[in-house]
């Protein structure tokens, strides 16, 4: 257990910032979920930058690797072009 009170203070912060790290990443992941199950193009062209901004925020706080952002927001607009 900590014995110090900086060491303990540490121990709340990285707890509180692990729960939010959480929070956004299931965000973002279900918002990506959303756009890949969408078929219609207009309602994906309105959610695509949306989704590509809450990764950005992601890669940027090291939540997830900027390369695994980047793979993400790319096949994410594959799926967008695609669409008919």
């Amino acid at each position: 257990m900590a014995n110090h009170k900086s060491s303990k203070k540490r121990i709340r912060q990285t707890e509180t910032k692990r729960l939010q790290n959480r929070y956004y990443h299931k965000t973002a992941r279900n918002a990506v979920k959303a756009l890949r199950n969408t078929t219609d193009k207009a309602a994906a062209e309105a959610l695509a930058p949306k989704v590509a901004a809450m990764l950005d925020k992601l890669a940027k706080k090291n939540v997830i690797h900027k390369n695994k952002a980047a793979n993400l927001k790319s096949s994410l607009q594959l799926h967008v072009n695609s669409l008919a």
